[in-house]
């Protein structure tokens, strides 16, 4: 009786280890962990197991695995203001003692005195060449990642670098352990985005599409360099974004990632192309753990593009149904 006893219990335990260990495999199995079961994220996982399978009629060859990603708003948050526009407004309460003039001439004074609800597109724009030119590309890459390695978000207090989407890192990491070529197209500034892009979405900078000031090259005391110029060549965003895709990497993406208008043509540029697609909106629902925001936002607005998504069946990231967590970092 003893031994029987003694035979079940071994048993047992066995059969429970064997389940504990199920469990575990299945969890590591998991791609997306941070991503709540449904439809969002089982279609993830379709598209993926089909274009990945060399006998499905949507495989998709390894040279032709492009995903292209927005940046704010798709990567990380965006609110109150893109956080390239914090970064340009600390840049003048820095430089203004270099400018005595600046604290009574708009649109800088606008910035000096608290008053950034007076800027317009304009005035961003005159604040952002001021800002971002007179150095050198190496002066300019230590600027900013001086600034994102200290700088603090106005509203979460959080490193902005700790604002990047936990879900969305799972996602690009997914695409790249499966072959893909993970691109960044933003309306962002190029060399602002490629100061800290590495670190922080393990993209390397030349897999960095964005908007990109003027140029050139200069032999000062005898050294190289490139310098920066207060002129913007390309503002990368909207009917710019195919077009840069184009231009950069010759090749329609499989993949496309946003979360508002002025991604759209990206999206319906990659779902134009032949075989297997896959376009998705980032859509922000949750107000408690991030912001609430579509239609009527003056940053990342997402109307036409929420439309057409939902008529030509794209995919649409529920922020509040679809993600369990957030931000790195955070409690789920």
């Amino acid at each position: 009786m003893k031994i029987f006893v003694t035979s079940v219990r071994a048993i047992f335990i066995a059969m429970l280890s064997l389940a504990l260990c199920q469990t575990a495999m299945a969890k590591e199995s998991d791609p997306l962990p941070s991503w709540n079961d449904g439809p969002t994220k089982s279609a993830i996982i379709e598209f993926m197991d089909k274009a990945t399978d060399e006998y499905s009629e949507q495989y998709v060859p390894l040279d032709e695995r492009v995903a292209t990603f927005d940046n704010d708003g798709t990567l990380w948050s965006e609110k109150p203001l893109y956080f390239q526009l914090l970064f340009a407004l600390d840049r003048v309460a820095q430089l203004a003692k270099d400018h005595p003039q600046w604290p009574k001439t708009p649109p800088f004074s606008y910035v000096l005195n608290g008053e950034t609800d007076k800027l317009s597109t304009q005035d961003i724009l005159t604040i952002v060449e001021a800002t971002h030119s007179g150095m050198s590309s190496d002066e300019f890459d230590k600027i900013v990642k001086d600034w994102i390695s200290t700088a603090k978000h106005p509203t979460t207090g959080k490193p902005y670098t700790s604002m990047v989407f936990k879900p969305m890192l799972e996602l690009m990491n997914y695409f790249r352990s499966h072959g893909f070529k993970t691109f960044i197209v933003s309306g962002g500034g190029n060399a602002f985005m490629r100061a800290w892009v590495s670190s922080t979405y393990n993209i390397p900078p030349e897999q960095v599409i964005g908007s990109r000031m003027a140029a050139e090259y200069q032999l000062i005391d005898g050294k190289p360099q490139i310098t920066r110029l207060p002129e913007l060549v390309v503002n990368n965003d909207k009917a710019m974004k195919p077009v840069e895709i184009y231009q950069a990497i010759g090749r329609r993406p499989v993949a496309a990632f946003g979360n508002s208008d002025g991604d759209l043509a990206m999206l319906q540029w990659t779902i134009a192309g032949e075989g297997p697609r896959l376009a998705m909106f980032v859509h922000h629902t949750d107000a408690k753990r991030e912001w609430q925001y579509d239609r009527h936002s003056s940053v990342g607005k997402l109307d036409k593009g929420l439309d057409e998504a939902k008529a030509g069946g794209w995919l649409i990231a529920d922020m509040k149904k679809d993600w369990k967590q957030i931000y790195p970092g955070d409690d789920k």
